[in-house]
């Protein structure tokens, strides 16, 4: 049986850590504030100087997953990228990523389902390895939030959520007649909830896409009804859990480690109440990384393994819920 094996992961972070304390110059807000509503106590962005780009850091984050899968950037069939926070409007960051791999035929394909695309972009790798159409998929997942947010009192609570960062995957194809590799998947969108969490501006549907009166009004800037969104992550998450061990034929107690996206600790902590599951099982970095949306999972995945939490013979589960809106979960098992 063909299935898709994860032979290497990396992350990458840049070096500059904004604290809690460090926004309180920019903003009207606190440190107490920003931990009680969100968990967060600090997060990386870019340099203030800018030049640095998501493409940038996923070359980072991908040249420590391909190395620790022993493949050069030749040995790939397909790059999926995920970002909401793209280099250029277009074109798509994987091309950008690509050709600073060296690769100059190498097929990309930019996904757009901010906080969900790891999920969106590993059901995709998956597809494809098991169709025959590439042996060799590199996925990554990269934001540079700070860029694009009013760090202001206006905009504080959205500014404190977000991180900058990326995190990359390999995945093979492997013949095995074992239950290992990606068990399940299971994707859903809702479109009538869009403006939950949107940035209106720049857009093909105004003209011009970006006005002096859009960006007078903060149109560019991402907005977010976050009392809505975490009604329906807490509801979601917990469905679409029971949804993926049922395709994968497994009991919850099968999970050795849940990975939720890094979105708001509380989220988190509520559908891991929704499920009656122990505080080891549940995996949380977003106090030191913030939400790091598209990246969030895979950089939560590679922290895991590094640690030692999962390894051989583990069963991950990832899953998440975003702007769209947009939920799923994938369920991984680590070859013994």
């Amino acid at each position: 049986m063909e299935i898709s094996i994860i032979k290497g992961t990396g992350r990458y972070v840049p070096p500059r850590c904004v604290t809690n304390h460090d926004l309180t110059r920019w903003m009207d807000t606190s440190d107490e504030w920003i931990v009680q509503r969100t968990g967060i106590e600090q997060r990386y962005w870019v340099p203030e100087e800018g030049g640095v780009g998501v493409s940038d850091l996923g070359l980072e984050a991908s040249k420590i997953a391909l190395e620790r899968a022993g493949w050069r950037a030749q040995d790939l069939d397909l790059i999926i990228f995920a970002t909401l926070s793209p280099d250029l409007f277009f074109p798509g960051s994987g091309c950008l990523l690509a050709d600073k791999l060296g690769l100059t035929t190498t097929p990309a394909l930019d996904i757009r389902q901010q906080c969900t695309g790891f999920l969106y972009g590993m059901a995709t790798a998956d597809a494809y390895i098991r169709s025959g159409m590439a042996k060799r998929v590199l996925l990554v997942g990269a934001e540079v939030h700070s860029t694009g947010l009013d760090v202001s009192t206006r905009g504080r609570d959205v500014a404190v959520i977000f991180g900058d960062g990326a995190a990359a995957v390999c995945l093979e194809l492997t013949e095995s007649d074992a239950q290992e590799g990606v068990l399940a998947s299971c994707l859903h969108a809702d479109g009538s909830l869009a403006e939950s969490l949107m940035t209106y501006a720049p857009a093909s549907r105004d003209n011009p896409r970006i006005s002096e009166k859009m960006l007078q009004e903060g149109k560019h800037y991402p907005v977010m009804d976050g009392r809505n969104i975490f009604k329906h992550a807490v509801r979601r998450l917990p469905e679409v859990a029971g949804e993926a061990l049922e395709k994968a034929g497994l009991p919850l107690s099968a999970v050795d480690l849940f990975i939720p996206h890094q979105a708001n600790m509380r989220i988190n902590q509520g559908f891991a109440k929704a499920l009656d599951l122990p505080e080891e099982k549940v995996y949380h970095n977003i106090q030191r990384y913030g939400n790091t949306t598209a990246a969030s999972i895979p950089l939560a995945f590679d922290e895991a393994i590094e640690k030692g939490v999962i390894g051989p013979g583990s069963t991950v589960m990832f899953l998440g819920l975003g702007a769209g809106v947009t939920w799923g979960a994938v369920l991984y098992r680590f070859p013994a």
